[in-house]
């Protein structure tokens, strides 16, 4: 079974979670899975294990407490977010399996724009010479995943330095606009769903 693809635009994070929320909720075991592509405006986000602690400075950008797994992370403008709202027992998938696809997804998408890049066993995401370019924060539910993983593109990334990036004092993040590649998200989405799409349907 394919999935269905939709494209949100610049929206406020809660309501997308919401929404997430009550599309799993409400899915059955025909419901087709579907790929939400979006950007949020700026906002913090906390996982279910977030500590508050690694907000290291108030700023005025909200912070709200949310379901996925992880640590405390920041969305914006200009960076790629694709969540994936998939029935992973019907595809046969363990959680593991998952975080694998979503990052060779970012590694193989880098790749074609000529940027190494390497996850890494200890700290889920995405990484270019030690700095974080690519995060993954999911949640299980009903044999159901949603969130996703983001790409840092052309975002700011200023408000990173207010955080203990995923929990990781220190951390240092990157995006393509500072690796010599300038491309739109809508262009940028486009080999990363591909390879999405083959690693579920091969």
């Amino acid at each position: 079974m394919q999935f269905n693809i939709r494209n949100l635009g610049l929206q406020p994070y809660e309501s997308v979670w919401h929404d997430m929320q009550r599309f799993t909720l409400d899915r059955s075991e025909d419901t087709a899975d579907e790929i939400w592509l979006v950007e949020h405006l700026p906002v913090y986000t906390l996982g279910l294990n977030g500590k508050r602690e690694h907000l290291l400075n108030r700023t005025s950008i909200p912070v709200i407490d949310t379901d996925r797994g992880g640590q405390v992370t920041y969305h914006g403008p200009g960076q790629l977010i694709v969540y994936t709202l998939l029935d992973i027992k019907r595809l046969d998938l363990g959680i593991r399996q998952l975080v694998s696809i979503l990052e060779q997804a970012m590694i193989s998408a880098l790749s074609s724009y000529g940027i190494k890049s390497q996850a890494r066993a200890d700290a889920p995401g995405v990484y270019v010479d030690e700095k974080k370019i690519g995060s993954i924060g999911l949640r299980i539910k009903k044999n159901c995943s949603y969130h996703g993983l983001s790409l840092n593109n052309t975002m700011d990334l200023s408000p990173f330095d207010d955080i203990n990036t995923c929990g990781y004092t220190g951390l240092q993040v990157t995006r393509l606009a500072d690796l010599g590649v300038a491309v739109t998200n809508e262009e940028l989405v486009i080999p990363v769903i591909q390879a999405i799409n083959k690693a579920l349907h091969s």
